[in-house]
């Protein structure tokens, strides 16, 4: 063992002394964090594919073909889950909110109500998704409104309704009770005419009206339609600030460097013949390469724990879970010190190791969140990135900074980086012994 530490020594001083590697595993990697903790401090934008919750607890033909109408659009994935477990979701980060339908939304069309019928569950640290979700809801309840205008009994039943709501009625401005009621009336007998002369009236409601923006028409008192928020927040879940989102990506920059850093070192040594004489000295391969090992990964783990102090210090960035953080830095570590080792096996020169390495890696980074925050990404990259070290990295670091992960829902993003740096551990390990045979 002494000779292992002895050799990992030797490999973080000559890394020191090289400034180059120091910019690239320390400075570089807060650079990035500095320069996208900024750009999204501003808000950032709507996010694509938006995961949200619908639970129907009206179960009419309306709410139904509501919620099928939420399913249908691009910008939303829509699931259908107990109440209890969509705001658990919501709590933990994995959903963007829950659109709970009352009772009644069936039967009043959720218009002119007195009480809202769409009640949008959200945690409030998200601003971008309250709008954007509002104006989605709107939009889609007009173009199902639009279709209805082709069934003039829906019409009807949903006129017999606003007639016998006498809570409507006391909203209304004074005076215009009479004049709505009988226009109500009018327009119960244009249906009834148009419905058994068997001629279909459409409507020529136009896309305006689906584009009705996120706040309903506030008019004399009620609403056209009126939605309820509520809050659902965990006091340790979410990011408090861009810094909390882009600290854990600038971490996995530093692990980049660093792999690369080790990667062209072993080749170094190899071709400088520093390799040929560590083996004539009574040291195994095994050693040899167990101390490069060893040193990559105190590298690693120094470099992470200084980024981390620094935003934490600086930018506020918490450490929710000491513990939880602390495992994740190490599987991060250990993950890439694997990696480090396969890459190292691309070329035999110092130049197309360093080229390679950089290059896949660098694809890593943007499929894994490395540039844009995963909570940024469209659907189809984050599916990407379920390949990439980096995602799952980001992720453990996050789960002990911000999400609130408990050891179960460590498991995953742990066992991924074990099995990623066991695996390429041992394939780098066993193609460099060939070589050297």
């Amino acid at each position: 063992m002494g000779k292992i530490i002895t050799l990992a020594l030797k490999d973080l001083k000559v890394l020191s002394r090289d400034k180059g590697s120091v910019f690239w595993v320390l400075f570089f990697p807060l650079l990035v964090a500095l320069f996208f903790g900024s750009i999204f401090s501003g808000g950032g934008g709507g996010p694509s594919g938006m995961k949200i919750a619908v639970v129907d607890t009206d179960s009419t033909d309306y709410s139904i073909a509501f919620a099928e109408e939420l399913s249908g659009l691009s910008s939303l994935q829509v699931s259908r889950i107990p109440a209890d477990s969509a705001i658990d979701k919501v709590r933990r980060g994995k959903l963007s909110a829950v659109v709970t339908i009352k009772k009644g939304f069936g039967q009043t069309l959720g218009m002119f109500t007195d009480s809202a019928m769409i009640e949008i569950g959200v945690d409030p640290s998200r601003k971008m998704t309250v709008g954007y979700l509002q104006g989605l809801l709107t939009q889609s309840h007009f173009r199902l409104l639009q279709k209805r205008y082709a069934d003039p009994e829906s019409w009807r039943m949903g006129m017999d309704s606003l007639l016998a709501d006498t809570s409507f009625w006391e909203k209304a401005p004074p005076g215009t009770e009479e004049i709505g009621r009988s226009i109500i009336g009018s327009f119960k007998e244009l249906s009834h005419y148009i419905s058994t002369s068997g001629e279909t009236g459409t409507s020529d409601t136009t896309s305006d009206s689906a584009g009705t923006t996120a706040e309903a028409k506030k008019e004399d008192g009620f609403n056209l339609f009126p939605m309820k928020m509520t809050t659902i927040t965990n006091d340790e879940a979410g990011p408090r600030s861009s810094f909390e989102i882009t600290f854990p990506s600038s971490m996995l920059w530093a692990l980049i460097g660093i792999a690369s850093a080790f990667a062209v070192s072993i080749v170094k040594e190899r071709t400088a013949g520093t390799f040929l004489r560590l083996r004539l000295a009574p040291i195994s391969r095994m050693q040899i390469l167990a101390g490069k090992g060893l040193a990559c990964f105190l590298s690693s783990l120094v470099v992470t724990i200084i980024l981390l102090l620094f935003g934490n210090l600086v930018f506020g960035v918490r450490i929710g879970n000491p513990v939880i953080l602390l495992i994740a830095v190490i599987a991060t570590s250990y993950c890439f010190v694997g990696i480090s080792m396969l890459v190292s096996t691309i070329g035999k020169t110092e130049e197309s190791v360093g080229g390679a390495s950089w290059g896949i890696l660098l694809v890593s980074a943007m499929t894994g969140g490395g540039m844009i925050p995963l909570m940024f990404m469209p659907g189809w990259l984050v599916t990407i990135s379920h390949f990439s070290p980096v995602k799952w990295g980001i992720l453990a670091i996050e789960g002990g900074v911000w999400r609130n992960f408990t050891f179960s829902d460590m498991l995953m993003p742990l066992g991924m980086l074990i099995g990623i740096g066991t695996l390429t551990f041992a394939i780098g390990a066993t193609i460099l012994s060939r070589r050297d045979s």
